[in-house]
């Protein structure tokens, strides 16, 4: 058999993609539960370069609503202390000696909303990404069907097998959404 000029395949590895960065922004979306996601993005100034957190740091989740900061080292704890404050999550960290205990406090119903269109926000993000796939993948096969690399009977049967696969990728992120739309509301 000859190899496919056009990989489906391909495709749904790059819409998995869009949507694996989809889940790790929604890890990130405070839900009012303590969740290590919730403090990786914090960029620490370190060794006069910006580092993530948790190369500097172990984070743990102790307690439902608290979170465990471990500083490996000594002389970090108020580089690591500042960069939480600043990184606008609104967390307080209370330092103890080289752990610092940050308590996540309730989501009022004004927060909660805000939580809820930011991660609907970051659903209509994933499915731009989506579709840009599938435009790719499209024009990919008008450019092979234009330089008569594959007939046209197959050009039409792998958009179709490129629309099912958007499709199911979009049903995939509305679920996302869907999901940690309940988790946010309910809490």
């Amino acid at each position: 058999m000859v190899s496919e000029p056009f990989d489906i395949n391909d495709l749904k590895r790059r819409m998995q993609g869009a949507i694996a960065a989809l889940r790790h922004e929604l890890a990130g979306l405070r839900t009012g539960r303590a969740s290590a996601n919730l403090v990786e993005p914090v960029q620490v100034n370190a060794y006069g370069q910006s580092m993530p957190l948790n190369q500097v740091a172990s984070i743990t989740v102790p307690e439902p609503r608290t979170l465990s900061v471990q500083v490996w080292d000594k002389g970090m704890v108020n580089a690591v202390d500042k960069a939480i404050r600043d990184a606008n999550l609104g967390l307080s960290p209370v330092v103890e000696g080289q752990v610092l205990r940050i308590r996540i406090p309730e989501l009022n119903e004004q927060r909660r909303k805000e939580m809820v269109k930011l991660a609907h926000k970051y659903g209509e993000d994933g499915r731009v990404a989506v579709r840009h796939v599938r435009r790719d993948g499209i024009d990919q096969l008008k450019k092979l069907a234009k330089d008569k690399t594959i007939a046209e009977d197959d050009q039409k049967r792998f958009e179709t097998e490129v629309q099912k696969a958007t499709d199911a990728a979009v049903t995939e992120v509305d679920g996302l959404i869907a999901t940690k739309e309940k988790e946010v509301m309910q809490i």
